[in-house]
């Protein structure tokens, strides 16, 4: 079964974007996976095709209506598709690797991308929309972050990585971020790679590279580790 994801949007030419290059490219073009997108002002009700209205309470920008959304939301996922509805948004829980395993597993995703100042609680709330953030940062839509997530799926199905072991050793996967890595020439600029990763020592280098894993995550990502998690009590920025 490949993985089919249907992006709703109101910029349906960004995709597949970058994703029909290399890997991913060639992971749609066999079949292994698809991008549908679709266009949310498709299922506007009047001639100017408008998707959004201003904020309720008043405000700054434009929010996405609800009527409409759900509309779009329903027509590309009835009943019984299996399929979650994720929402891509910066105040969403931090995109990990293990959810993206967790969805390369299933049979796809249905990706909605916000714009404007966002997208009206209500719809949120009954179309059970899982809002996902790729970052402690607000871009002017949801597109891009759909791209990522979508690269980073695409990336770990079945046989898209030509070496089964590419996906399994690399930052994230065991907790930690990835040992550096070293190719030839033996030196560069004066600059050796280190004796033990030519040693032959087989036990003597996953040593090595585990204790790289686990310096470079305490030097650089602490709040990775067990027992170490740095104050994060600062507001959030509000969804676009």
């Amino acid at each position: 079964m490949s993985f089919r994801a249907t992006v709703l949007t109101l910029y349906p030419e960004m995709f597949p974007g970058h994703l029909g290059q290399s890997l991913a490219g060639r992971a749609l073009e066999r079949g292994d996976a698809a991008i549908e997108p679709v266009n949310i002002r498709d299922f506007a009700t009047d001639r100017h095709r408008s998707v959004d209205d201003t904020p309720a309470g008043g405000g700054a920008g434009m929010v996405l209506r609800p009527d409409i959304l759900a509309t779009a939301i329903d027509a590309v996922s009835p009943v019984g598709d299996p399929r979650p509805r994720l929402l891509m948004s910066p105040r969403g829980r931090p995109l990990t690797q293990a959810r993206v395993r967790a969805l390369a597993e299933g049979p796809g995703a249905v990706i909605v991308c916000g714009r404007f100042e966002g997208v009206d609680q209500r719809v949120i709330d009954a179309r059970d929309l899982e809002e996902v953030s790729i970052g402690d940062y607000v871009l002017s839509g949801g597109e891009p972050a759909a791209l990522i997530l979508l690269d980073a799926v695409i990336r770990v199905l079945p046989g898209v990585m030509g070496n089964a072991q590419s996906g399994t050793h690399e930052s994230f996967e065991d907790g930690l971020l990835e040992h550096p890595h070293y190719t030839r020439p033996q030196l560069f600029e004066g600059r050796a790679i280190p004796e033990v990763l030519t040693s032959g020592n087989h036990k003597a280098i996953e040593d090595w590279r585990a204790a790289q894993s686990l310096a470079l995550t305490r030097a650089r990502r602490p709040d990775l580790l067990p027992g170490d998690k740095p104050d994060r009590t600062a507001a959030r920025q509000p969804a676009k």
